[in-house]
């Protein structure tokens, strides 16, 4: 009499997704998870690595009046965190202690791979390229694009509409009329999906984007 066949467990996919459409990849390295709220259908990719250990040491007061230690890092709706990218939250040193605050980012936000991020402040619809770098307390505005290879420098304020380029980073230009809405392409070369990504624009809904990742 053979043996039965033992039964081969399903293939496990590259990412876990969440009831709220959120894509975690099983190759990113998050700590801290009580302290991240994904807003829905958002993509944390491999190798990415997320900071919610690092949570804010000073509570503050909620709507029902009782103190509540902040969320470490929030990020918004159809937002797409690429390969390699480190997202930690701002911190500074105050009477020989390291205070760390709360990093929100909102919806449509694209980062590109290998980046460095410790912004307290992304704004919806921002594209970032590869290999950015943000320093703490860097705020960016809705509606920026941010070139390859730039570095935000430490409490910089990039304002709305801006493209911003260099090291340090400069605004070098205007997204102009559309951003968002017309014009962009395809989000086949950018090192995200595998190059099978549907048509998407920068600065605009992500949605599809995030759809065609698996």
């Amino acid at each position: 009499m053979s043996r039965p066949t033992a039964r081969k467990a399903a293939p496990k996919g590259e990412y876990i997704e969440t009831d709220s459409g959120n894509k975690v990849s099983r190759r990113s390295a998050i700590t801290g998870t009580a302290n991240i709220t994904l807003g829905g259908r958002t993509v944390i990719m491999a190798d990415v690595v997320l900071r919610g250990d690092l949570h804010p040491t000073r509570a503050v007061p909620s709507s029902s009046g009782k103190e509540v230690t902040p969320t470490s890092i929030s990020i918004g709706r159809c937002t797409v965190i690429s390969t390699g990218s480190v997202i930690k939250p701002p911190s500074r040193i105050s009477r020989g202690q390291t205070h760390y605050y709360p990093m929100k980012i909102g919806d449509n936000v694209f980062v590109g791979p290998n980046c460095t991020i410790s912004a307290i402040s992304i704004s919806s619809h921002v594209h970032i390229g590869a290999n950015v770098t943000i320093h703490p307390f860097a705020l960016i505005k809705e509606n920026v694009k941010i070139l390859p290879n730039t570095v935000v420098p430490a409490n910089m304020v990039i304002s709305s509409g801006s493209v911003v380029g260099g090291r340090p980073a400069r605004i070098v230009g205007e997204v102009g009329e559309g951003w968002g809405v017309s014009g962009g392409g395809a989000g086949t070369g950018l090192g995200v999906g595998g190059g099978s990504e549907e048509k998407w624009v920068e600065g605009g809904d992500l949605r599809e984007l995030v759809r065609s990742i698996k």
